[in-house]
């Protein structure tokens, strides 16, 4: 189809009586789409458009894209797609939805939403909370539980073709110098030689599945009060099988990009603990590199074409260039701990810590309340009994701590542990399983009366403690104190700055 004959189908969409509104029809345009927002459906057209990782070109391409679009995207948002309509032109050269005439284009029909609910609009609005980003991290690992796993090739192999992709499509437009991509293609293939056995035995182990494959922001809804993927890769399988992090990685460069770290770091915590994704997370930096570049060559490839918007767009790629190569930068592994009574506020600095510490999207959180409650197979908000509680279950947690903590920062990936840690023996044990790697022990304090205020108010969580656990551990001796102490009953800015300086994060990356 020339850009003549879809520009026909545009006007068409465009026009609000196709549609049986009178309101103006509202369009939206992505790199390879159109969306046509009209009353309350929307309408998705593909531009006529050949790219290296795309074919768009006919219009049967178009409606087979169509019909896979929906297939899949039914999977993760069942209410919000409605259909693919077929767009024909009669022999007068009228062109209807679904009439006897020859084919010449076809939409996916969808529910229409507010924009407002698309996440990267509450972004921008400041109204992702915590809160909601927890629950879309379960939503995204529930997905990948889900989807099916794909062997057909290595670990490696597979991100070695999305490199190639990546390299063909600066190809596609004159935004970067050729030494530039050169420098940052010759990065990415020597991360990749170092990471290849971990991806390798990642694909081996089913890691590699047919995933959403887009997964940024703009790709996420806040529908009928659930966070919905939407929006899939259809158009190449190649591109949506790759590794669970790797799909995982898009929304958290995302976050990254938007200056939002800390609900990065949060979406990659929740995630691998519903996943039970360990040393994994060591990949997440490159992963995000390998994101932002593909972001990078997409958004540079759209420039081209882009007319008088050109230099922003090629302003907006030259941006996710420069995060690829700052997130290629290597950063030795770190390790830090926290540890006090029930109520001196472990979790809160640990979280505010986290982002702040090794590469993004920061340290992986081992925190033993959500272990606990992982052995017994309970979700972390769920009491468990005083039997979960007996010295050898306490012990058999703190050791996986130390181990998980061994592992993790051994792959390459920092970590912070949160515990009570009120036993000297399991503070040593901590030390001794990560010796070789940065370490610096963090000891809470609090006056004993505003750690009880803090234990009755506290909001329920992973933490089971009450006033008489704290009680309990008031009465007994931690032994002697090798960690740096810390009061904690003053601002939390100050007590985030003052730990910051003493695990060694600069004060502006918290």
């Amino acid at each position: 189809m020339t850009d003549r004959e879809q520009q026909a189908v545009i006007d068409f969409l465009s026009n609000p009586a196709t549609h049986g509104v009178t309101a103006p029809v509202d369009v939206m345009e992505t790199h390879i789409s159109l969306v046509f927002l009209a009353g309350d459906r929307a309408l998705k057209l593909k531009r006529a458009v050949r790219l290296p990782y795309t074919d768009a070109s006919t219009p049967e391409k178009r409606l087979a894209n169509c019909r896979k679009e929906y297939d899949l995207n039914r999977v993760t948002a069942p209410d919000l797609y409605l259909g693919v309509r077929r767009i024909t032109r009669d022999a007068a050269g009228r062109l209807a939805f679904d009439g006897a005439g020859a084919l010449a284009d076809a939409v996916v029909e969808m529910r229409r939403f507010e924009q407002g609910a698309l996440f990267d609009r509450m972004a921008g609005q400041g109204a992702l909370t915590p809160a909601l980003m927890n629950d879309l991290a379960g939503v995204i690992a529930r997905h990948h539980a889900a989807a099916p796993a794909v062997h057909a090739g290595s670990g490696r192999d597979n991100i070695a073709a999305v490199l190639d992709i990546n390299r063909a499509g600066f190809a596609t437009s004159d935004v970067f110098g050729a030494a530039a991509v050169e420098r940052l293609d010759a990065a990415f293939r020597r991360g990749l030689d170092r990471h290849a056995p971990m991806l390798d035995a990642r694909e081996a182990a089913g890691r590699v599945r047919r995933c959403h494959g887009d997964l940024h922001l703009r790709n996420i809804c806040l529908f009928e009060g659930r966070p919905t993927l939407f929006d899939c890769i259809e158009f190449s399988d190649q591109l949506a099988t790759v590794d669970v992090l790797y799909d995982l990685a898009f929304l958290l460069m995302d976050l990254w990009h938007r200056g939002l770290p800390g609900l990065g770091n949060l979406v990659a915590n929740r995630y691998c603990d519903a996943a039970g994704e360990d040393e994994g997370f060591a990949l997440l930096p490159y992963f995000m590199a390998l994101r932002a570049a593909v972001r990078a060559h997409v958004t540079a490839t759209f420039a081209t074409g882009a007319g008088a918007d050109r230099g922003r767009q090629a302003c907006i790629a030259q941006g996710y260039f420069d995060l690829a190569e700052a997130l290629l930068h290597r950063v030795p592994a770190r390790v830090a701990a926290i540890g006090g009574l029930s109520g001196s506020g472990k979790t809160t600095l640990a979280e505010a810590l986290a982002p702040g510490l090794g590469a993004p999207p920061g340290a992986r959180l081992l925190e033993s309340d959500r272990l606990r409650k992982a052995f017994c197979g309970a979700a972390p908000d769920t009491a468990l009994p005083p039997a979960a509680y007996r010295p050898e279950m306490s012990d058999r947690v703190y050791a996986e701590l130390g181990a998980q903590a061994r592992r993790l920062a051994d792959a390459g990936a920092s970590v912070i542990v949160h515990a009570v840690f009120d036993n000297v023996a399991r503070r040593q044990a901590l030390e001794a399983a990560v010796a070789g790697h940065g370490f610096a022990g963090l000891w809470l304090t609090a006056d004993p009366d505003v750690l009880r205020a803090r234990v009755r108010d506290r909001a329920k969580g992973p933490s089971d403690a009450t006033p008489e656990v704290l009680d309990a551990q008031l009465r007994r001796d931690p032994g002697p104190q090798g960690w740096h102490p810390l009061p904690t009953e003053g601002r939390v800015e100050g007590t985030v700055a003052a730990a910051a300086a003493l695990v060694g994060i600069g004060p502006d990356a918290v």
